[in-house]
C-alpha cells in the first residue's frame, strides 16, 4: 500500500502543480496522517499549504468556522460537518482544494447510527463541495489508513 500511496500523492501533486493550485487538509480521526502522506513526497511544499488536526469540536468551530449549532444537530461525524470543515479549510488557508475527514476509528466510540469504521470525507475543489460516507473495517490504524487513502484518491479524482 505504501507504493500505491506514494504514486497517488505524486500524481495529485503533479495535477495541482499543473493547475497552479494549492491544497490543505482538515483532519479529525486521521490525526494528521493525510498531511504526513502528502509531505512524505519531495516537493510537496510547492502544492501543499498545510493542515490542521481538528480533533475536538471546539477546534472545528474556532479554527475552521464550523457552526456550533451544526455540530450539535448533526454531530462531528456527518456530511454537514465535513462539508463545513472542507469549506472552512479552503477559506482559512486560501487554497483551491481542501479535504476534511471525520469519523469513528475505534475501537470504541461507535453507536448504532455511526458504528466504528464510519468515516465522512468532504472535499472543496475550486468552489465545488462534495462529501461521501465510508464504512471501513479493521483496527484503529486500518481505519485511519483507509480513510487517508480514500481522502487522497477522492481529491485526485476531482482534479
Amino acid at each position: 500500500m505504501e507504493q500505491e500511496i506514494t504514486s497517488l500523492v505524486a500524481g495529485l501533486g503533479a495535477a495541482l502543480t499543473a493547475r497552479g493550485w494549492l491544497a490543505a487538509t482538515a483532519e479529525s480521526c486521521t490525526g494528521g496522517l493525510i498531511a504526513c502522506m502528502l509531505t512524505d513526497v519531495p516537493g510537496s511544499s510547492q502544492w501543499y499549504a498545510g493542515g490542521v488536526v481538528a480533533y475536538a469540536n471546539r477546534i472545528k468551530e474556532k479554527l475552521l468556522g464550523v457552526p456550533g449549532p451544526l455540530l450539535e444537530k448533526y454531530g462531528a461525524v456527518s456530511r454537514e460537518t465535513v462539508l463545513a470543515m472542507a469549506q472552512g479549510t479552503a477559506k482559512r488557508f486560501n487554497v483551491q482544494c481542501a479535504v476534511a475527514v471525520s469519523g469513528v476509528a475505534g475501537p470504541d466510540g461507535g453507536s448504532p447510527e455511526k458504528p466504528v469504521g464510519t468515516v465522512w470525507i468532504g472535499w472543496s475543489v475550486d468552489g465545488l463541495h462534495s462529501a461521501e460516507r465510508f464504512f471501513f473495517q479493521g483496527d484503529r490504524l486500518c481505519v485511519k489508513r483507509q480513510s487517508a487513502h480514500a481522502a487522497l484518491a477522492g481529491l485526485a479524482g476531482k482534479l
